[in-house]
């Protein structure tokens, strides 16, 4: 160890070869720089989600494309059809987080991650061959493939992230995940418009192709990084554990940091396991919904936490936002390029995001997402209220030669202060419940069903990405509900509920070492638990005669 190190070491004692503390501060090892890299490069398949959720819009659009699914000289994608092609990638990544849980049991984090990039590519190289045979089936095919894989990716980054980062900035690495997803999805607009105009099957493949990069970059990558020391631990492997720690931290093998906090890493798993025993493959994921409905520390708690935390993420409206405003603000008249309103709300939803990596760890999960839910129920009711007075609703015919169904808004400055609005909310939501609701997801869950709690909670955003997806145009569609901006009424009010959840069950993690949550958890409610501090390590209160603590330590 370095001279620093040695002089700020903590006080120890051993036990069975590893070191343990009672110094509640000292229970994780400094990090070099070099290991934060390590730590965020992980954030990285992020992309792989933004960037699938916006290439495919580009792709439908594209005349080649449409002339291949369709017909010849076809205008659109029939709806159903685009509907098809849309949801079946959710479709897969739904089943997919939820393999992804006992994958990463069985194979680990690492390499399930992998596995992930390997399904994706395969996807992608079905999807290239749209155009040949029958099409839609390529299409299809291809994407419920690769849904497969980002739903492995998406469910286990997450689970990776949260047990390999330093507990002082796993937030804000974390929160990297979010920024990358925003990051795909400014890329997949990019390339959709700089390939919209080619006359060949560039027009859909070159977004399509893209996807290749994603997948290698991410392989390599965790080819070259250590799969996560709680992993191993689960594993009973400690020498393993023990080189993945120092690796991550950047720290000698033999370092005393390193062993207290492995030490705790074990104590804590031991102290899980008599609660919730090494069982059948039913009985483990039957043990995510163990307990009490009315005890804040129970698993069923906890998983309805996680999985009721990804679908408001959901309800607040965002993808409405991303996937509808754009045709819906065009469709008043006042809007005349969709591409650059939509670059607007994608740059805002970009540059937002890091500003969470600040907020995260200075005011916390739970604060953030208070004011995050207050902020967009403000900016929502008010695109609702000003749209159904003088704004949105209000339009009078322009017909065209080349549009017979133009239509203007009778008042474009209320337009814009909607657009105005809407923008806001895109900051309240990429700065907040954005990277929150993810944060959160891998830091409540306990060690023997962290895996399959961070899959359901993965796949209930997939599906209620589904859902809705499925149900706005039904809300908004002009021969249908045909809502217009009564529709923000319905975000507003999710909004609202999302704000008295979050108040009433959403506890506060920052700072805290996963292994602390659980305790946490335990020994607080969620509206007192900002105040609670660790008053004791798991490895200085277990039973010295810890199977796990008298294997030497490598």
């Amino acid at each position: 160890m370095s001279t620093h190190d040695e002089k700020e070491a903590p006080a120890a004692s051993h036990v069975g070869g590893l070191a343990t503390t009672q110094d509640v501060e000292r229970i994780e090892a400094p990090v070099t720089w070099k290991a934060y890299l390590l730590c965020a490069f992980a954030s990285f398949g992020g992309i792989f989600f933004g960037y699938d959720s916006g290439y495919i819009n580009g792709v439908l659009g594209s005349q080649i494309f449409i002339d291949a699914v369709e017909f010849a000289g076809a205008k659109a994608v029939s709806e159903s059809r685009t509907s098809l092609i849309v949801s079946i990638l959710s479709c897969g990544t739904f089943f997919g987080a939820l393999i992804a849980g006992d994958a990463a049991d069985w194979i680990g984090r690492k390499w399930t991650v992998i596995l992930g990039c390997l399904i994706y590519i395969i996807g992608v190289v079905i999807q290239m061959i749209t155009g040949l045979g029958d099409p839609l089936a390529a299409i299809v095919a291809g994407r419920l493939i690769a849904g497969i894989g980002v739903g492995f990716e998406s469910a286990v980054v997450i689970l990776y992230m949260s047990e390999i980062c330093p507990r002082k900035v796993r937030g804000a690495l974390v929160a990297g995940y979010q920024f990358c997803i925003t990051i795909g999805i400014m890329l997949a607009a990019c390339v959709v418009y700089a390939t919209e105009g080619r006359t060949d099957t560039g027009s859909y493949r070159i977004p399509i192709a893209i996807q290749f990069l994603w997948a290698i970059i991410l392989a390599g990558g965790l080819m070259m990084l250590p799969d996560s020391p709680r992993y191993f631990v689960k594993k009973a492997n400690l020498p393993a554990a023990t080189d993945a720690l120092a690796r991550l931290r950047g720290q000698p093998k033999d370092s005393e940091y390193i062993q207290v906090e492995l030490a705790e890493i074990v104590a804590n798993e031991e102290y899980e396991r008599q609660l919730i025993p090494n069982t059948t493959w039913f009985g483990s994921w039957a043990n995510c919904f163990k307990g009490s409905l009315f005890k804040a520390n129970s698993n069923l708690r906890k998983t309805i936490l996680g999985t009721s935390l990804q679908m408001m993420q959901q309800w607040t409206g965002v993808n409405f936002i991303f996937y509808y405003s754009t045709p819906f603000l065009k469709s008043t008249g006042a809007i005349s390029n969709s591409f650059v309103i939509s670059m607007i709300f994608t740059v805002i939803n970009v540059c937002s995001t890091p500003i969470s990596f600040w907020t995260v760890e200075r005011f916390g999960r739970r604060t953030i997402l208070l004011w995050g839910a207050l902020g967009m129920l403000i900016c929502q009711f008010l695109v609702a209220i000003i749209g159904v007075t003088v704004g949105f609703n209000h339009t009078f015919p322009a017909p065209t030669a080349e549009d017979p169904e133009r239509t203007l808004a009778n008042n474009i400055s209320a337009v814009n202060a909607q657009i105005a609005f809407i923008a806001i909310f895109i900051f309240f939501f990429a700065s907040t419940w954005g990277p929150g609701a993810w944060i959160l997801i891998g830091e409540i869950f306990p060690l023997p069903i962290r895996s399959r709690g961070v899959g359901l909670s993965t796949a209930s955003n997939w599906l209620w990405n589904t859902i809705i997806a499925v149900i706005t145009p039904y809300m908004v569609g002009t021969d249908k509900g045909n809502m217009k901006s009564s529709v923000f009424f319905v975000w507003g009010g999710l909004c609202t509920f999302a704000l008295i959840y979050t108040f009433l069950f959403v506890p506060e993690t920052k700072g805290l070492s996963l292994e602390q949550v659980d305790k946490m958890m335990e020994e607080t409610t969620p509206r007192t638990s900002a105040k609670w501090k660790p008053h004791t390590t798991f490895a200085g209160s277990q039973p010295t005669d810890s199977a796990y603590l008298k294997q030497e330590s490598v």
